[in-house]
């Protein structure tokens, strides 16, 4: 049997996605997005997930799209009809997106070589995003005549700005990670040596954290963006109002009263 596309590792509460097409530096197929979208359900469904790491196997996070896939190859034939690129980001890169920002317990990215195209983007949905200090992050798609997919054009501005979105996505540039966290497009940088036990300490400290009220905090962020503060004060009452009548917040509050650690265990 040929290794699979996905590796799933777990650690108590913590389950860790890398993608394994190490020869390829992880670039997609739509065998790898069936695979990936697959044990993202799988991790959803499981109630004894309380956080999952994405990353990927070798020297790479991903670099995008396979572009040899026969999904995305251009036919050159004469007479030959174009690709249709639009059903491949409707078919397999919108379904990722939306299970990736739609997860009920936070995702990290551990970006362990390049993320470029597609593999940037996929690493930018993820709640938190660590990366070695040798990673780096390329909005490649300009250099094939593309536009951001894998919700770039969404994320990118709410990351960094318009000014700072429009050159990275336009210029196309690699973008040493260190200078990803400078500009707040990514939450930190490590030691390359580093990046695999802190991934797994950060994840480990969000596995035993509530993870509805962090599901929630992304949610409200996200819905903030297109909101008025009136809105906004609202959706904040809403939610309020629901996690206030769930079990973290009592044993939140009877923990901090008795001076102990809390167990969380909503989900």
């Amino acid at each position: 049997m040929s290794e699979p596309l996905v590796l799933v590792g777990n650690a108590g509460a913590v389950r860790t996605l890398s993608l394994n097409r190490p020869a390829a530096l992880n670039s997609f197929t739509s065998e790898l997005h069936a695979e990936l979208l697959a044990a993202l359900e799988a991790a959803a469904a499981d109630a004894e997930v309380r956080c999952v790491v994405l990353t990927g196997a070798g020297r790479a996070f991903c670099a995008g799209q396979d572009l040899a896939d026969p999904m995305v190859a251009p036919d050159t034939s004469p007479g030959a009809a174009p690709k249709d690129l639009g059903h491949v980001i409707e078919k397999l890169y919108g379904p990722l997106v939306q299970r990736i920002r739609s997860m009920p317990v936070p995702v990290v990215a551990a970006v362990n070589g390049v993320a470029a195209g597609a593999g940037a983007n996929l690493a930018l949905c993820c709640d938190l995003v660590l990366a070695a200090r040798s990673a780096s992050f390329i909005q490649a798609f300009t250099k094939i005549g593309l536009v951001p997919d894998t919700g770039g054009t969404w994320l990118l501005p709410r990351l960094v700005g318009p000014a700072r979105a429009l050159g990275i996505a336009m210029l196309g540039d690699k973008l040493p990670a260190e200078e990803a966290a400078r500009i707040g497009l990514i939450w930190q940088t490590v030691d390359d040596a580093a990046l695999a036990d802190a991934a797994a300490a950060l994840a480990g400290r969000l596995a035993a954290m509530p993870s509805r009220a962090l599901v929630a905090t992304r949610a409200a962020m996200n819905a903030a963006q297109t909101m008025d503060l009136d809105t906004a004060l609202a959706e904040e009452a809403r939610l309020q109002r629901e996690l206030g009548a769930a079990n973290d917040y009592r044993e939140g509050v009877e923990a901090f009263r008795a001076k102990r650690a809390p167990v969380f265990k909503d989900r």
